[in-house]
């Protein structure tokens, strides 16, 4: 299994939007892969540490992406990640 950690806050657009590249990737391609969402407004040093930087995604603990990502882009990092 992959780990994938989005960094997240409400409201979010582009979170929202993320959030659905990961899990269209994911059920497109078939992709095994844990989605933890975490919300940095939860957190002070989470907070702190994105400020407003967010969506924020991680794979496998790396930082994988910042702001978008489509499907296919996630999709090919994760087959990457995988090997």
């Amino acid at each position: 299994m992959v780990e994938v950690t989005l960094y997240t806050r409400r409201p979010c657009f582009l979170c929202d939007k993320a959030k659905a590249s990961i899990r269209a990737a994911a059920s497109l391609h078939r992709l095994p892969i844990v989605l933890t969402e975490v919300d940095v407004d939860a957190d002070a040093a989470l907070r702190e540490r994105f400020t407003n930087e967010v969506p924020v995604i991680y794979v496998n603990g790396a930082e994988a992406f910042r702001h978008r990502v489509s499907p296919q882009e996630f999709a090919d990092y994760v087959k990457l990640a995988r090997r």
